[in-house]
């Protein structure tokens, strides 16, 4: 069965606005190396709207402002993308499409197929899945900044009880970021 791998940014206070972190280049290869474990990652509208179109555009005109983050646009561009949305009509990108069945439904079934792991992405749906329980694997980067303000992990989900983790890997990046990695038990 393929894991889902849950992954963000935070700031050390818990925010999770991608406005808020000090992203650079090695979060940039950080998460460039993680699409090489998945081949699908999933999203909400939110989060697709973030990322969508604006890193396909970078791989499609092979021009950034950075190397690393070329590489990574190249890295996401090349992944297909499910999405789930109760507003969105259509999606644009040549390798996304929109989810119609109900997020338990189609996330069991992308789980069940053969294939590398399965990342999400964002803060709504990531804390649906982990209501859901199909969540195995949890990233936290968390970026040395206080923000003081902005939307927190999970601040509005609805969990029945705690969830004991196992520590995968920690690592310290010379820039001060903190990169934790837990599997469910």
């Amino acid at each position: 069965m393929r894991k889902l791998i849950f992954a963000i940014n935070m700031t050390l206070d818990g925010c999770c606005s991608h406005t808020k972190g000090t992203p650079g280049v090695e979060v940039h290869e950080y998460f460039t190396a993680l699409l090489g474990e998945v081949d699908l990652m999933v999203y909400g509208r939110i989060t697709y709207e973030l990322m969508v179109p604006f890193w396909p555009d970078i791989a499609k005109s092979n021009v950034a402002p950075t190397k690393f983050m070329l590489d990574f646009a190249k890295a996401f561009d090349a992944i297909p993308k499910v999405v789930f949305s109760r507003t969105l009509e259509r999606v644009d990108d040549h390798n996304s499409r929109l989810a119609k069945t109900d997020l338990a439904t189609e996330i069991t079934r992308l789980k069940n197929e053969p294939g590398k792991g399965i990342l999400a992405g964002g803060v709504a749906l990531s804390a649906e899945l982990l209501e859901l329980g199909l969540v195995d694997e949890f990233i936290v980067v968390i970026h040395p900044v206080v923000a003081g303000a902005g939307r927190r992990l999970f601040d509005t989900a609805q969990l029945p009880d705690q969830m004991a983790l196992k520590l995968e890997e920690t690592r310290t990046l010379e820039s001060g970021h903190v990169v934790l990695r837990y599997s469910k038990l």
